[in-house]
């Protein structure tokens, strides 16, 4: 390796970069929850169900205007199966299902509230990028939001 590349040069010991970098290490970890959330209506689902303790299908449809019933079905199910909500179904007829957060969920919460302080923040680059030369906009700029 010559002078100029020494950017593959990481001087920490082997030991202590398998702490991060290997399977069991904090990107893997962090990469799973960043998973586990991942979706356009799972963390809308978590909040309004840290919001309201128990919810029904139907009134998570009402409270997420423009989700559908196949992605709230589909993010509802990814979310159980991750552990973050449980699935009450209470046995009756006509048939009654209600979602909760999980303890699991409700440990996720100091997280994702210390992500929203980081990006209180940290706001959006709205400058010119210096990469491209074009205007980066933040999501209320585009009407993303």
């Amino acid at each position: 390796m010559d002078e100029t590349s020494t950017h593959f040069y990481v001087p920490i010991p082997h030991e202590e970069r398998e702490i991060c970098l290997g399977p069991e290490g904090s990107v893997a970890h962090v990469a799973r929850v960043i998973r586990m959330i991942q979706g356009r209506w799972k963390l809308p689902i978590l909040f309004r169900l840290y919001a309201d303790p128990s919810m029904r299908t139907l009134q998570l449809k009402r409270d997420l205007p423009g989700v559908s019933q196949k992605m709230l079905t589909e993010h509802l199910r990814e979310l159980a199966q991750d552990g973050l909500i449980e699935r009450v179904d209470f046995d009756e007829k006509p048939r009654r299902v209600e979602y909760q957060l999980s303890e699991m969920g409700r440990q996720l919460l100091p997280v994702l509230i210390a992500t929203r302080r980081f990006s209180v923040s940290h706001p959006a680059p709205t400058a010119i990028s210096r990469d491209s030369g074009r205007t980066l906009l933040s999501e209320t700029d585009t009407g993303l939001n």
